[in-house]
Order: C-alpha cells, then sequence, then structure tokens
C-alpha cells in the first residue's frame, strides 16, 4: 500500500483547498467573480499563493509517488514529505502576508526545489541502479 504518499498526499490537497478558500473569501468580498481585475493587493497574493500550490505539489507528489513505488526507504520518503509539508506551508504563507521579498516565500520555493531536486536525483539513481 501507498501509505507514505497517500499522506502526504492528503495534506498538501488539504492545503491546496484552504488557498483555494481563501480566494473564494476575497472573492466574495471584493465582488470579484472573474480573473484579477480591480483586486486588491492580498486578493493578489492569495491567488499567486493557490496557483503556485497547484503548480508545485503535484510534480512533488508524482515524484514522491515514483519513489514509494520504487519501494525506497519509509524514512527517507517521510523527510521528503516532511520538507514538502513545511516549504509549501512556509511558501503559502510568506506569501500570503505580503506581497514582494519574504522569509516564507523565499525559503518555501528554496526547500521546495531542493526537495524536488533531490527526488529527481534519487529517482535517476534508483532507475539506473535497478538496470
Amino acid at each position: 500500500m501507498l501509505s507514505v504518499t497517500i499522506f502526504y498526499a492528503a495534506i498538501l490537497v488539504a492545503l491546496v483547498l484552504f488557498l483555494a478558500y481563501r480566494v473564494t473569501g476575497f472573492r466574495r468580498g471584493e465582488g470579484v467573480s472573474l480573473g484579477d481585475q480591480n483586486a486588491s493587493k492580498a486578493m493578489h497574493s492569495a491567488i499567486r499563493a493557490h496557483a503556485n500550490a497547484v503548480e508545485n505539489i503535484p510534480l512533488a507528489l508524482l515524484l514522491l509517488l515514483m519513489l514509494e513505488l520504487n519501494y525506497l526507504n519509509d524514512w527517507l520518503l517521510h523527510v521528503f514529505g516532511i520538507l514538502l509539508v513545511v516549504s509549501r506551508v512556509l511558501h503559502a504563507y510568506g506569501l500570503s502576508q505580503r506581497n514582494g521579498p519574504s522569509f516564507g516565500r523565499f525559503y518555501g520555493t528554496a526547500i521546495t526545489w531542493l526537495t524536488m531536486a533531490a527526488m529527481i536525483v534519487v529517482n535517476i539513481i534508483v532507475v539506473l541502479v535497478s538496470d
């Protein structure tokens, strides 16, 4: 059973739903039903936080799933999963708090990309070793 990927997928999809809910709240409050013209900076940030999560989380989960399907050690899968959750929460929080650079946005992005890069490398090693 793919319990590790399922666990982190559930947490990360809950984060995406929370971010989508925030966008909906801004849309209702500001009367912006489609697009982002005439939207506040806070709404723009909420939209980008949600969109960035949707752009990065599926790819990261796909990499995690491939590792789990290739029987990578559970502890390493959990390390990758924890890093993904922490980095995505950091990024969403940082982007939601202010428009422009922030601690959360910078480190959230950096940790996400480094974690994905590490999973890419491990996936390639697994394929090369198994042949």
